[in-house]
């Protein structure tokens, strides 16, 4: 036990830091301040937060349980946005909410998907058709066999 004791000691002596010496701070950026700032915790779980920068940047977000105490539907929800400025000076300003369906951003900056050509749309169609017509005979046809061995190997 003493052993035990002492290796453990031991360990924590040579895990600890061995210089102590202050981080140099980035002085190659200017030091932007926080101009406001909230932050809100509710009892019933719910929260907000909002803060801005000296040089423009906004966020905030809300959230929420929702259907709290039904296990089979409940889910947090949270939306929010954030904003700042590009270096090209665009501003870019993001709104995005996460809940049961997952995480959805939106924003003028980023990028759509094409529409799809009305051929593949067309294709779709047909596909989607052709299944629901058809009747379902073809059974799954994989089916896992039992392990082989009976018991483990021992020497």
């Amino acid at each position: 036990m003493i052993v035990h004791v002492l290796s453990c000691l031991l360990a924590a002596c040579l895990a600890a830091p061995q210089n102590y010496y202050q981080q140099p701070q980035y002085s190659g950026k200017p030091v932007v301040p926080i101009t406001s700032e909230t932050n809100e915790q509710n009892p019933d779980g719910s929260f907000s937060y909002s803060y801005s920068t000296g040089d423009g940047q906004q966020a905030q977000a809300q959230g929420y349980l929702k259907n709290a105490g039904n296990k089979e539907t409940e889910a947090e929800v949270i939306q929010g946005s954030y904003s700042y400025t590009a270096p090209d000076g665009t501003p870019i300003t993001v709104n995005w909410i996460a809940d049961e369906n997952g995480f959805r951003a939106e924003g003028a900056h980023i990028p759509t998907p094409p529409p799809v050509p009305e051929a593949i749309q067309r294709s779709l169609q047909l596909i989607s058709q052709t299944q629901r017509n058809q009747p379902q005979e073809y059974q799954q046809q994989y089916q896992p066999r039992a392990p082989q061995y009976k018991r483990p190997f021992r020497f």
